[in-house]
């Protein structure tokens, strides 16, 4: 591609698009697998997957089969009418999730809008004069008024004030927890890993703890699991680790493999809570959305992508500690969400350079690098990500330097033929 027309997508960009957002940092034009291509032909190994939305990677073929099979017949009927694919969705989500027969589901279009219809469930929970919800510090909801009211961040707060109320937010400890937990409040909300915040692990036992004190004093657990549910950290939602169950969780992001779609599914008697005409969407719901997610959903499920996530994270946690680069100095997180803590503010400048050396991560914060790769990824996906990731170090002056003694702990587990039959061919 000239130079001249390279120039002119950014101006077409800078031009065009509202200002929300920084320069995009290529103009892509394809992708298969975990690999995307930009204009000029240069290959990337997508290790963000569209910020943990692309579960199948790129142009898996379940889901053009679905969306093309769907389209050509229904795409769109207003919230007057049913389809079968809404009502399929409907009934795994209440599966997966382990909400069961008392379960309920509402579609919407995002996880911002997810976490709204959760506010509004929230406020519903007025039994003795409750009006209070307790959210986390540093927490991320999404952008819309209601979830940015519950987004812990004041710097993302403060343009858009006064924000709808009621909303405290507190540290991420268990003191903290127990200290505000009582009869005046209406909603507990959080995020089981804080995946905007660089991918922050709650202390141990938080969960279980929060589940205790909701259940004691009528207080609905609302789980966001826009970005560790679905698969992500090795089980088809985080709650799963701490074995409870909440009274509502929002999905979005990898249920639909890049489809716009969201979720808010209640459990017992929180699906009580909603009456007709308190909430709805044009789109949500739509026959192309819910059938791009049971598509995806069924391939997971069907090829043990969840199994494979777990693993592979292990791998690559692993691999990554096995390079003993003085920049790192934690990975957190749990399954193929990742986080990378930093000995250095330079996550910026270690994301711009793993983009030369044809890697996608991301920068959540000054000092933490968060990947959340395909949940297809196999051997030879993570063998390229440690090369370009260790070409990446270099370049910012942290070289790898993998101790010879510690080889066979960095060795990658074996494919597993179901993970493996999820990719397709990874050339452009």
């Amino acid at each position: 591609m000239s130079t001249e027309t390279a120039t002119s997508w950014v101006d077409t960009f800078n031009e065009s698009l509202m200002r929300t957002m920084g320069q995009p940092l290529a103009l892509l034009t394809h992708g298969r697998g975990a690999f995307v291509w930009d204009e000029n032909e240069k290959e990337y190994l997508d290790f963000l997957a569209g910020i943990a939305v692309n579960s199948l990677g790129h142009a898996h073929p379940a889901l053009v089969d679905a969306l093309t099979r769907q389209v050509s017949t229904l795409a769109h009927v207003s919230n007057y009418f049913s389809t079968r694919p809404q009502l399929e969705l409907a009934e795994r989500l209440k599966r997966l999730t382990g909400a069961g027969p008392a379960g309920r589901a509402y579609f919407c279009n995002s996880g911002a809008e997810a976490n709204e219809a959760a506010f509004k469930l929230a406020r519903l929970n007025t039994k003795g004069g409750r009006a209070t919800i307790v959210a986390l510090k540093n927490s991320f909801h999404g952008r819309t008024m209601g979830a940015l009211a519950l987004t812990g961040k004041p710097d993302m707060q403060a343009p858009f004030a006064p924000l709808p109320g009621g909303v405290v937010h507190i540290d991420s400890t268990i003191e903290a927890l127990e200290a505000s937990i009582d009869d005046s409040v209406a909603a507990l909300f959080l995020e089981p890993i804080k995946g905007e915040a660089g991918v922050i692990n709650l202390p141990e036992g938080y969960l279980a703890r929060a589940r205790e004190l909701t259940e004691q004093h009528g207080v609905l657990l609302i789980l966001d699991e826009i970005q560790t549910g679905v698969g992500r950290t090795g089980r088809w939602f985080n709650y799963e680790y701490a074995g409870i169950l909440p009274d509502a969780v929002t999905i979005a992001k990898g249920m639909a493999g890049g489809v716009p779609i969201g979720s808010l599914v209640t459990f017992g008697w929180a699906s009580d809570l909603f009456q007709r005409g308190m909430h709805g969407s044009t789109f949500g719901g739509n026959p192309l959305a819910t059938a791009a997610a049971n598509a995806v959903l069924t391939e997971i499920e069907e090829r043990d992508l969840v199994g494979n996530a777990e693993r592979r994270g292990v791998q690559l946690r692993d691999r990554i500690a096995a390079l003993n680069s003085p920049l790192v100095q934690e990975i957190r997180g749990q399954g193929l969400l990742i986080g990378i803590g930093l000995t250095e503010p330079i996550a910026l400048k270690l994301a711009a350079a793993a983009m030369d050396a044809g890697l996608i991560i991301n920068a959540a914060n000054e000092s933490s690098i968060r990947m959340a790769p395909p949940l297809i990824i196999r051997d030879l996906e993570i063998d390229a990500f440690i090369t370009r990731f260790s070409a990446a170090l270099a370049a910012v002056g942290y070289p790898a330097a993998p101790a010879p003694d510690h080889a066979d702990d960095a060795a990658p587990a074996p494919d597993t033929a179901p993970a493996a039959a999820a990719i397709t061919a990874t050339t452009p």
